[in-house]
């Protein structure tokens, strides 16, 4: 009986391949569907409350494309429900007269382009739905897959930050998909060292898929995504923003809800939750944990401030532990610690047979690694200390009610010790994205001198003062930041032409802008000295209001020396 059948599937496939793209049409002028962002954060917050409810389930009642976005066009996210995808590239299939939202969006933090999936319309649902039973037969990748392409995911700031926190943003904007099982479609290149993909698999839940891979195996082969959600491009830290926070992390509730989803998809007792004061939960007795986190940018000469400052704390706690006396400063506890160091516990002498159709390890969600290692510590810190760099990112995982202190670096590189050096807290919109925590900064016109221990021991003190007498949760944000990103957010305001070439992602602008380190814009180096700099024979500069920078660099109490020009 078989060669009766045989004709339904032996379809020409390269005949399919040659006409598929025979209808394409590139709808640019249609409407966009657009949030809030008080209402979208009200619906996320409706489903936060019921985390515990049953998984939500998409139930396909078409085979057809729709398409749902959030956001302005410069920085949307998309929901596609049934996408397709072949030959390396996405396919909406639709009918004549259906109305679609604008639907291109970005992939990723430095992609400039948009990505526009192709289309091709079928006079009526009956040939769409013939075309995909009988033709194409994809298939099909169940449940929400969430998409990003990420550059140096070896970099474990770069990786969480700019691919796995925007995309996750862009998910949160479709409540309550961010609560539930999913999968990653991560435009990654190989490494054979990168455990950030580690992360992504369990962050999501249902794993990782690779475009690469994809790609491969989609030529000639159509596969169909129940649901994709895309748009992440400029929700990444590197993402200017005018308020100079972390994209999504205060309006969308984004920095606590991704923190809350790392330690639960890696399966640890979540940090402790506080509502309304850092002092919640805790007592005047209380012993804080204070991490000092080693930073490349720390000198020989830094480092022994820094321990000669541990020592006098630690011993000045060590001196009142199990004593009734009253005491002068809040008891406290520093460890120095360097991240690439903390392991994880060795059960590599248990014997665990694997068999030949065991796809992953038979003791991956068993065995605990390294990242784990270091969010256990990380969930306990009272006090988090260290510089400007990767580093700073995981603050975002610390505890309510936590300090973190940017004890901050030396711009530009290789000019400690010289009139040109300047103080540099890089990161500090992480701090200003994080609601939860409250930020301190080593004082702005001293740390071009160096690290000091008396310095040090000040900013803990006061930081543990704080903790105990109890800081308002959610913390001002604007105080969050440093002298020198304060008066950035007010130049922003002044001056719009200026804020616009250092936060519009857009493939006609200055690149050079949009490389911005606000305390480079401060002292106006390179680009942003009044003459610029040679490049090559070409002169590269950016152009902003300087005599507002010079009012506003005096109004913040902010020293500078003309050398830094």
């Amino acid at each position: 009986m078989m060669p009766l059948i045989s004709n339904v599937f032996n379809v020409d496939k390269n005949q399919i391949n040659k006409q598929h793209y025979s209808n394409v049409n590139y709808d640019k002028n249609d409407s966009t569907s657009s949030t809030s962002a008080s209402s979208l954060l009200s619906e996320i917050n409706k489903h936060t409350m019921n985390i515990t409810d049953s998984i939500f389930i998409h139930y396909n009642k078409t085979l057809e494309t729709t398409i749902e976005c959030v956001g302005s066009p410069y920085n949307q996210s998309c929901l596609y429900h049934n996408l397709y995808y072949v030959d390396s590239w996405y396919m909406i299939l639709t009918v004549k007269g259906k109305q679609l939202p604008s639907y291109s969006i970005r992939t990723g933090a430095f992609t400039m382009v948009h990505t526009t999936p192709s289309k091709r319309v079928f006079d009526s649902y009956s040939h769409l739905e013939r075309f995909i039973r009988t033709v194409i037969d994809p298939k099909i990748i169940p449940s929400v897959t969430l998409h990003f392409s990420q550059p140096w995911h070896d970099n474990i700031g770069h990786a969480l930050f700019d691919g796995l926190y925007p995309a996750y943003v862009a998910l949160i904007r479709f409540p309550p998909r961010h609560l539930h099982p999913f999968r990653i479609l991560a435009g990654i290149d190989n490494c054979n060292t990168c455990w950030s993909e580690d992360i992504y698999s369990r962050f999501g839940g249902l794993g990782i898929l690779k475009q690469s891979v994809l790609n491969k195996i989609s030529k000639g082969h159509w596969f169909m995504f129940e649901e994709l959600v895309m748009g992440s491009g400029t929700l990444c830290q590197r993402c200017t923003q005018p308020n100079f926070q972390l994209p999504g992390g205060v309006e969308l509730d984004g920095s606590r809800l991704f923190r809350d989803r790392i330690y639960q998809q890696h399966g640890l007792i979540h940090p402790i939750i506080r509502q309304k004061s850092s002092s919640e939960g805790r007592t005047s007795d209380d012993l804080l944990l204070v991490c000092i986190i080693d930073n490349k940018r720390f000198t020989d000469e830094d480092r022994e401030e820094i321990h000669d400052a541990i020592n006098e704390i630690n011993n000045y706690t060590y001196s009142y532990l199990n004593k009734t006396a009253k005491l002068q400063w809040p008891l406290v506890r520093i460890s120095y610690l360097f991240y690439n160091q903390l392991r994880a516990q060795n059960l590599s002498s248990i014997q665990i047979n694997a068999t030949s159709f065991d796809s992953r390890s038979p003791t991956y969600e068993l065995i605990e690694n390294n990242f784990m290692a270091q969010l256990k510590i990380l969930r306990q810190m009272d006090i988090h200390i260290t510089g400007p760099g990767t580093g700073q990112m995981y603050q975002t995982f610390l505890s309510d009610g936590s300090v973190t202190i940017n004890i901050g670096g030396i711009r530009p590189w290789g000019t400690e010790n010289t009139d040109k050096a300047y103080s540099s807290y890089l990161e500090q919109y992480m701090t200003s994205g994080t609601p939860y925590i409250k930020g301190l900064y080593y004082p702005i016109n001293e740390r071009q001198k160096g690290i000091k221990k008396d310095e040090v021991i000040k900013l803990i003190r006061q930081a543990s003062q704080l903790i105990l007498e109890g800081f308002s949760l959610p913390v001002n944000v604007h105080n969050n930041l440093a002298p020198d990103g304060q008066l950035f957010v007010e130049m922003c305001e002044k001056d719009k032409e200026f804020c616009s070439s250092v936060t519009k992602r857009i493939p006609e602008g200055n690149s050079h802008c949009l490389d911005f380190w606000v305390e480079d814009f401060v002292h106006e180096h390179r680009q942003w000295n009044a003459g610029g700099f040679i490049d090559n024979g070409r002169n590269i500069s950016c152009s902003f209001n300087h005599s507002l920078l010079h009012e506003l660099r005096e109004k913040y109490g902010i020293k500078h020396s003309k050398s830094n020009e």
